[in-house]
């Protein structure tokens, strides 16, 4: 009994405000055994004496030792203890006076019974489901809302008897829902059912069943909004969400009700912002259905214009110097998001003719208001009305630069925002057209001394213009651009001094880094005007206020160094890495170091080599950075009704009513300094090498690590994969015994990374990643179980491949198929093919290192290749399929050709192929065969040879999407008469093949043309040179045209071979002479490259 109320203290203890008590409660309640636990929080629940914030601490505290420790805990308990507890939370459900407690219990109730439920689906507790069946019949109100809350929270609770029960479920919900006098019983059923049909989102045959609950729960959804609660619009908008092919049935109704609570006023502005985003939600998980409602979406917008008008008057505004975070819950913000979000969900084609006279007429209205949420409007469809307002910009540039003079400085504020954003969304043809008007409309803006926060994001949407522009259309107003650049960072750096006040010379700062960035070695004029202001901001700027100010300032100097380059700024460059070195150890905020930690890249790539000195003082905050943990935390709905997005937090829903957490802070950094760190792996390669242990011992555990929403932390992951071939590359100075031990603890990990990443750009990243490793590694890099574990998981890439082809093919079945599913279903089908790509780098890299001896393994994969190639396949499908083989013949021969009856007719048919991309392929594999095939491939390489020729003399063979298949053509010609003679009448194709040179665009092809063309040269070929040697000014010709081309470079084996030949040439007078005057300007220097390079 005093160990129960030392427990009661403890318990009272946990819930202090005092952080001292709270934390060693905490303490002391963490070293009591599990088994205790369960009996002294069951204990309270029961304890009719017991507070009730005691007793709703112990029922929180006892779900969540079933949640996270249940395997630890329950397994170890007595048959007889198990039983007891059962017993004790149904007993107490059935007793409890208190609503709240009641429901608490019954979580506890549903979280034993979810975990109680084994492999196969059996229930372990049978007696709650009897419970539950009699609670839902009861007369109390309170058991049945119990029983409902279990269901709820636990719907698959019926294992697999659930099928069997199918009927039962069904009539307890309806039942439920139809209780005309206890409205919490028609709300609690209505978010029973939309659990239940979430939790089956699968089952197409389920759901059909069900779709007659539908109306029900929409009518719940309603009365319970105008009854403050908003549980059911939320469960709505999940099932929008996950199962949207649920709502088809009733669409017309779920839009209708969503339009009516969104435009009502007197609900909340959550509630209205939950019932837009019914509508939002499936613009993009059902686009193709939502299509169809024409009507009710051309509703919607309006309303979500007139959530952005939704704006408070703030005298201060303009004058702000401290920017807050938008307010995510704001109708303005709500309504831009929504819109944005609609626009890229059912694409401007729908959208662009629903907005654009919406937006006209805001933009004329004399409220200043309509006027700045019709230019936020604009702002947000750009991405996806993309298409259809590019055929208009001229139209909306001209009205929009208006704006950048309207009288009220938030509508100036908010065409400077459309400016901005168009630069980016259109980049680069905004830039090209409207160069001339939109910088001098932002210059002018930026003038705006008596607005510093219009000047300030006129200053933003320079840098968004600038970052996209092509250095030649900036280049004709860098001086103007300096000049008002200059002349505003100095009048704030004034400011900044007397007042205080730096958000104008903070965006300021950063607009010089972007001009210089684009400008590059065109800045080495202005870079005296600029660096002792800058210079001074980052000695002076060092209170805490002013660290973001000092970081962009660091980052704006980086930036210019590296733009004008080495020699310019070498003599400051040793001095500022060091003072920035210093500077680091006063940055404490994350966001500050990241600006430095991408300085100090910046100057790597000035220095190189050089940079290596500084690494001692750099890596310590550098890898501190890299090395940040995010917090995570799986959580139940409970759990995260305490918890907010606001407080950094991103959740991802598992179902069953649980959810995992991620919060970010930190990501962005960490993001950064990965980037960072492969930055000087590239850079410094081998000098790196003291640090390639430790920053792979960071990167690879990056590889494993499970949530895939946040943007910050793909880049991370991406960065991770990115890295591993790079510090392979570093550890190479320290011998073969340490790159191997480094390769071991990678391995392993990239592979399961291959089998398990679920998003496709990452995924290919590892992909890539892996292929370079093999290739740097070589032969004896995996091991039998590598292989084994590698097998299956390309084996399932590619079943998975031809898998989602189906799926695709039955979506163009649905009769929601439209045109915008197609668009879709084509982007879907490009991912999947990019992955195919990696497929086919993976195998490429295996057969380039271990050649015939992987033959038997690959073996696993042959019938699933031979598919590729089916003529029936998509095109790219066959391309890929092709150049896998074409691997096999280049690696693999001649063991090879015991697989050519599966692939010979294939590549035989693809010679004439429709698709240039499949004929590149299929000839790049003729001229494999003919160099590495052996005497096999002979009959082949006779028979492919006149369709060779006939793909290169058709008359369209050069145009511009055919000259890459045409140019593999000539260079597989090129090889039969090198390395097969016997196949093709040589005399007679010399000739024609000479005149086809040089190969332009497939640099690796014209490497082997160049090289058959310097053994005929320097074996005195009669038909090459000509008699006389009449064709010497034509071969300079060619050598100098791919020397200009960078066709041929200095570091190839033949450009010496060419060298030599022209200086043969050379000695023989009128020969040289006649040579050279047939050579243009252009020509002529590459042939004087060519002789000082090679």
């Amino acid at each position: 009994m005093a160990e129960q109320q030392q427990f009661y203290i403890l318990l009272g203890n946990l819930m202090s405000p005092d952080n001292d008590i709270r934390k060693q409660s905490e303490e002391a309640y963490d070293t009591i055994p599990g088994q205790t636990k369960i009996t002294f929080l069951l204990q309270a629940i029961r304890d009719a004496a017991c507070a009730e914030e005691v007793k709703t601490m112990a029922a929180v505290l006892l779900r969540r030792l079933l949640s996270s420790s249940f395997e630890e805990i329950y397994p170890g308990l007595t048959v007889d203890m198990q039983t007891a507890i059962k017993t004790e939370l149904v007993t107490s459900i059935q007793t409890e006076a208190s609503p709240n407690i009641r429901k608490k219990v019954a979580d506890i109730a549903a979280e034993l019974c979810r975990n109680l439920l084994d492999d196969d689906g059996n229930n372990q507790w049978p007696e709650l489901l009897k419970f539950l069946f009699d609670s839902v019949n009861s007369d109390n109100v309170g058991l049945r809302e119990a029983a409902l809350h279990i269901f709820w929270n636990f719907p698959g609770i019926f294992g697999n008897q659930q099928q069997h029960y199918m009927e039962v479920i069904k009539r307890m919900l309806v039942q439920c829902m139809q209780d005309q006098e206890n409205p919490q019983i028609r709300t609690l059923a209505a978010r029973a059912a939309a659990s239940f049909v979430l939790s089956n989102e699968g089952n197409a045959a389920l759901l059909k069943h069900f779709s007659d609950l539908l109306p029900g729960i929409l009518q719940a959804v309603n009365e319970s909004c105008y009854q403050g609660d908003d549980s059911v619009l939320k469960s709505l908008v999940e099932i929008a969400d996950t199962a949207p092919k649920y709502l088809r049935p009733n669409l017309e109704a779920t839009l209708q009700l969503s339009l009516k609570l969104c435009a009502d006023t007197t609900l909340t502005n959550m509630q209205r912002q939950l019932a837009l985003e019914v509508i939002v939600t499936l613009s993009e998980t059902a686009a193709a259905m939502l299509r169809k409602h024409t009507a009710i979406v051309a509703s919607s917008v309006p309303q979500m214009l007139a959530m952005m008008v939704d704006l408070e008057e703030d005298e201060d505004w303009s004058m702000a110097d401290e920017l807050e975070d938008d307010d995510f819950d704001s109708n303005a913000v709500a309504g831009e998001s929504a819109l944005d979000r609609m626009a890229c969900g059912l694409g401007g084609k729908m959208v662009l003719p629903m907005i654009k006279q919406h937006i006209m007429t805001m933009l004329q209205n004399p409220d200043w208001k309509y006027r700045h949420a019709g230019l936020m409007a604009l702002s947000a469809i750009g991405e996806g009305c993309h298409q259809q307002m590019e055929a208009i910009l001229n139209e909306i540039v001209s009205f929009l630069l208006l704006f950048c003079q309207d009288p009220h400085p938030r509508v100036r504020y908010a065409a400077c925002n459309a400016i901005g954003q168009m630069a980016t969304d259109f980049a680069p043809t905004f830039q090209k057209k409207f160069h001339d008007k939109v910088i001098s409309a932002l210059l002018q803006t930026m003038e705006d001394q008596t607005n510093p926060r219009v000047q300030a994001h006129a200053a933003a949407a320079l840098i968004n213009f600038t970052e996209d522009c092509p250095k030649s259309l900036l280049i004709p107003y860098l001086d103007s651009l300096v000049q008002h650049l200059h002349v505003i960072m100095v009048a704030k750096l004034q400011e900044l001094i007397q007042k205080g006040t730096k958000l104008v010379l903070e965006q300021v700062v950063t607009s010089i880094a972007s001009v210089a960035d684009t400008a590059e070695e065109k800045f080495v004029p202005y870079y005296d005007l600029f660096m002792p202001s800058l210079k001074h901001i980052v000695e002076n700027a060092v209170q805490k206020e002013l660290r973001l100010l000092r970081g962009k300032t660091i980052e704006c100097i980086s930036l210019i160094g590296l733009a004008v380059g080495k020699d310019k700024v070498h003599t400051a460059l040793s001095t500022r890495c060091s003072v920035h070195v210093s500077y680091a150890r006063g940055f404490v905020t994350p966001r500050c170091i990241s600006y430095m930690i991408s300085a100090w890249a910046r100057m790597c790539k000035i220095l190189g080599k050089e940079f290596q000195q500084y690494l001692p003082v750099v890596m310590g905050p550098l890898m501190k950075t890299a090395s940040i943990k995010p917090e995570v935390a799986l959580l139940d709905t409970q759990d995260m009704e305490n918890m907010s997005e606001d407080d950094g937090w991103e959740f991802v829903n598992l179902g069953d009513q649980q959810s995992f957490g991620i919060k970010t802070a930190g990501l962005e950094e960490k993001a950064t300094a990965c980037q960072m760190l492969v930055c000087y792996a590239k850079e410094l390669k081998e000098g790196f090498v003291e640090y390639t242990e430790q920053v792979v011992k960071l990167m690879v555990p990056l590889l494993k690590f499970y949530f895939h929403d946040d943007i910050l932390l793909m880049g991370a992951l991406t960065t991770s994969a990115e890295s591993m071939p790079l510090l392979l590359e570093c550890a190479r100075v320290r011998g073969p015994d340490y790159l191997t031990q480094m390769w071991h603890f990678m391995c392993d990990a990239l592979i399961k990374a291959i089998g398990t990443e679920p998003d496709s750009d990452v995924l290919s990243e590892i992909m890539h990643s892996f292929a370079k490793c093999i290739e740097l590694m070589g032969e004896g890099c995996l091991n039998n179980e590598h292989f084994e574990e590698l097998g299956g998981i390309l084996k399932g890439k590619l079943e998975e491949h031809f898998k989602n082809q189906e799926l695709r093919q039955a979506k163009r079945q649905d009769e929601d198929y439209d045109e915008g599913m197609e668009e879709t279903l084509q982007d879907e089908d490009e991912n999947d093919v990019y992955i195919l790509t990696k497929v086919s780098d993976i195998l490429h890299s295996v057969f380039s290192s271990y050649k015939e001896q992987v033959l038997p393994w690959f073996e696993q994969l042959l019938q699933l290749i031979v598919q590729l190639v089916c003529p029936s396949r998509p095109w790219a499908d066959r391309q890929w399929g092709l150049c896998i083989f074409d691997d096999v013949v280049e690696h693999c021969s001649p063991s090879s050709f015991k697989y050519a009856e599966l692939f010979l007719r294939a590549m035989a048919l693809s010679l004439c192929d429709t698709s240039p991309e499949v004929r590149q392929a299929a000839a790049y594999g003729v001229g494999v065969m003919a160099q590495y095939g052996g005497e096999n491939y002979r009959p082949f390489c006779t028979e492919a040879l006149p369709t060779l020729l006939g793909v290169i003399q058709s008359p369209d063979s050069k145009v511009k999407e055919n000259v890459n298949a045409t140019e593999n053509c000539i260079s597989a010609v090129g090889k039969v008469m090198r390395f097969r003679p016997e196949c093709a009448n040589v005399n007679e194709i010399l000739p024609h093949w000479l005149s086809w040179l040089p190969l332009n665009e497939d640099k690796e092809e014209a490497v082997h043309t160049f090289d058959f063309l310097c053994d005929l040269i320097e074996s005195n070929n009669p038909i090459v040179l000509g008699p006389d040697n009449a064709n010497l000014p034509k071969i300079f010709q060619i050598i100098a045209e791919g020397v200009a081309n960078e066709s041929v470079k200095s570091e190839d084996a033949c450009s010496k071979r060419l060298a030599n030949v022209i200086r043969q040439v050379q000695g023989s007078g009128g020969l040289w002479t006649q040579c050279v005057t047939m050579l243009n300007e252009t020509q002529q220097k590459a042939i004087q490259d060519l002789l000082n390079t090679a």
